[in-house]
């Protein structure tokens, strides 16, 4: 049987932590799925569309990494892409704490799922998303917290009022 992961998320925007934990889980598995989980109660920075073509721009070259955009519960979208496994970064014991809770309600919704922690490398653990769109918003430099895909994107946008 393949072994097939999810890594849920909203990557908005991707950033060299979430590549962190891809690069270092992508050879734990037969699949991996980035999972860009879509939300309608908020409103993101970036398109769905973009921070999919970001994924599939930054690993074109590894077959065995997919990306797909999903709503609902992911231990659903698990199910329709049969994956066994949730992926999920952990930056601090913050981190663990409100991830373990998730993993234990959907553990509770489908017990053939199972969700593994992987801790992201020491210099990626203080990059946030929700802190590189501020930075983004205010006219910052967020190069060094982006993949180099993400980066030339977001240069050629004007994001300063989003």
């Amino acid at each position: 049987m393949q072994r097939i992961c999810l890594f849920p998320g909203t990557f908005d925007p991707v950033t060299l932590g979430h590549t962190d934990i891809i690069d270092r889980a992508v050879d734990l598995f037969d699949e991996l799925i980035i999972g860009i989980g879509v939300n309608s109660t908020k409103v993101p920075m970036f398109t769905v569309e973009q921070r999919v073509a970001w994924l599939q721009e930054i690993y074109k070259h590894q077959p065995k990494i997919k990306v797909s955009a999903y709503e609902g519960l992911t231990v659903n979208f698990c199910k329709k892409v049969n994956a066994q496994f949730i992926l999920r970064g952990i930056r601090y014991v913050a981190d663990f704490e409100y991830e373990k809770g998730i993993a234990d309600m959907n553990r509770k919704i489908d017990p053939t799922v199972e969700t593994i922690f992987l801790t992201c490398s020491p210099e990626f653990s203080t990059i946030a998303s929700t802190l590189v769109r501020d930075v983004i918003r205010n006219g910052g430099d967020a190069t060094q917290f982006l993949p180099k895909e993400v980066a030339a994107a977001i240069k050629t946008m004007d994001l300063q009022n989003k």
